[in-house]
């Protein structure tokens, strides 16, 4: 099982900005070449002020701030040079959806969408959408927004590809704000099994890949879920994703480079329950040679020792 994509983590709020330009992203892309990564995926396009390109409708309607540099843009040239598949992830209010209020969410996403559209769709670089309000259980509206945002995104593209990252309420799904990594009981198999076939019946014609995150749950429940969220995928169409976070959420610094075996243990599980591949959040922070944490080059090295042992 290899690392054949990874988000771009642009817009965050729990991980370090690393300060990079043109010449620090291109050189990036380099190291993420050299190990197979085929396929990009900006995180989020905005997430409550902060933006990636210059959205004229966000700042606008919700006050964003206009930023320095046209990232999006930038990320697209990169791909195009290095022959990668750009996916565009989705703005994320931060509070609208959080509250309760999905249709707000939706109703600024399809605005923004036509607008992302008119302004990259033109970059052959641009293979599709990525939805990127995470969740985790079934709760009010999520399926009809998720409905809503993957059916705009095609229609406004012509049917391009859309995809969910979505997370496990595990014993690690606690708060990063607090020195604990663990809770004593995390959702049991058989709901998180109901809830999914829920949403994904709902979704089906809308959302085309699913990526559950692997990092919530404990490493001898890898196989279980793993397997259970490919065979709900498999019964509705969906294609299956795994993503391989490439952090370590077992430690009470968050967030920090995963240690090699952690990783090689969740890459194996995806290859046992057969995930068609996986991606990583994320590459830049956890595993580039030129990252602002020391341990993520030495991952990298790892990864490519491993790389070079498949042949």
């Amino acid at each position: 099982m290899k690392i054949k994509g990874t988000f771009l983590d642009e817009i965050s709020h729990d991980i370090p900005h690393q300060n990079w330009g043109k010449e620090e992203w291109d050189k990036d892309f380099g190291y993420m070449k050299a190990i197979g990564i085929d396929t990009v995926i900006l995180i989020r396009s905005g997430y409550k002020q902060w933006l990636t390109y210059p959205s004229e409708f966000l700042i606008k309607s919700e006050g964003a701030y206009s930023p320095p540099t046209d990232l999006v843009e930038m990320f697209l040239e990169l791909s195009e040079k290095y022959k990668m598949n750009f996916y565009f992830g989705l703005y994320d209010s931060g509070k609208y959806w959080i509250n309760g209020d999905f249709q707000k969410e939706l109703d600024l996403n399809k605005a923004l969408i036509e607008e992302a559209w008119a302004r990259y769709g033109n970059h052959c670089a641009f293979k599709g959408w990525y939805i990127s309000q995470e969740c985790s259980r079934k709760r009010e509206a999520i399926i009809d927004m998720y409905a809503g945002l993957g059916n705009h995104c095609k229609e406004v593209s012509d049917n391009l590809t859309t995809l969910i990252s979505p997370y496990i309420d595990g014993k690690k799904n606690i708060s990063q704000y607090i020195p604990e990594t663990s809770r004593s009981k995390g959702i049991s198999i058989k709901q998180h099994e109901e809830d999914w076939n829920e949403i994904f019946d709902g979704i089906k014609d809308s959302v085309d890949i699913v990526a559950f995150q692997d990092g919530h749950i404990q490493f001898n429940e890898l196989d279980e879920f793993l397997s259970v969220n490919k065979q709900l995928a498999d019964r509705y169409g969906i294609r299956s994703w795994s993503n391989s976070e490439s952090f370590d959420r077992d430690m009470p610094i968050k967030f920090m480079p995963i240690k090699w075996e952690k990783l090689l243990l969740k890459l194996k599980a995806a290859q046992r329950v057969g995930m068609e591949q996986t991606i990583t959040f994320e590459f830049s922070h956890f595993m580039s040679p030129q990252s602002a944490y020391l341990q993520a080059g030495h991952l990298y090295n790892r990864y490519r020792e491993y790389l070079q042992n498949l042949r």
